[in-house]
């Protein structure tokens, strides 16, 4: 526990550096993904499929590089495999740090967790969790069967159907001006 608040701290004292910025050259309105995932293979899948939704992907090396990079900006989707850089899957410090940001900034953002300890589209696990989505890496290559059109189809799905459910909570917030 105390690593992970050393390393949250950490990141978030760091000094300005324009080379952590980015996102300058991304165009008004791409949406943009974050993936979390040690292994290549699932990494490039993963990568794909929201590649064929449109979206800008980055692919942190490491728990601080991607924090780093969320200091700066808010991401449309995270996919973050819970084990990525930590051995205590329920330690995740990308995952802390997304269950601590203020409710207005995490409702923009789509979680989806691969983890191995749950089914796919697990929703008591996901609320569990406090992630959007599921994905088991066993139904990774199986994706197709499970869901009609694959990962992309069942992201897309997803952030569609988080959308509609937030729809009011968003409009809201940009009423009041906070978003």
């Amino acid at each position: 526990m105390e690593e992970e608040k050393s390393l949250l701290s950490e990141v978030a004292s760091d000094t300005y550096d324009a080379s952590d910025r980015p996102f300058d050259f991304l165009e008004t309105g791409g949406e943009t993904t974050l993936i979390c995932e040690p292994d290549p293979s699932t990494r490039e899948k993963i990568s794909n499929a929201v590649k064929s939704l449109g979206y800008r992907v980055t692919e942190p090396a490491s728990a601080r590089d991607a924090l780093k990079r969320m200091r700066f900006h808010v991401y449309d989707l995270v996919v973050l495999n819970e084990n990525f850089d930590t051995e205590d899957a329920d330690s995740n410090n990308v995952l802390n740090y997304l269950n601590s940001l203020p409710m207005s900034t995490r409702r923009q953002i789509f979680v989806a967790l691969v983890s191995d300890r749950f089914r796919n589209m697990d929703n008591m696990a996901a609320f569990n969790r406090s992630v959007n989505l599921v994905i088991n890496p066993k139904n990774m290559d199986d994706i197709d069967s499970i869901v009609k059109g694959g990962l992309a189809s069942l992201i897309k799905d997803s952030i569609t159907d988080n959308r509609a459910f937030y729809h009011v909570f968003r409009e809201i917030l940009r009423k009041k001006g906070r978003i």
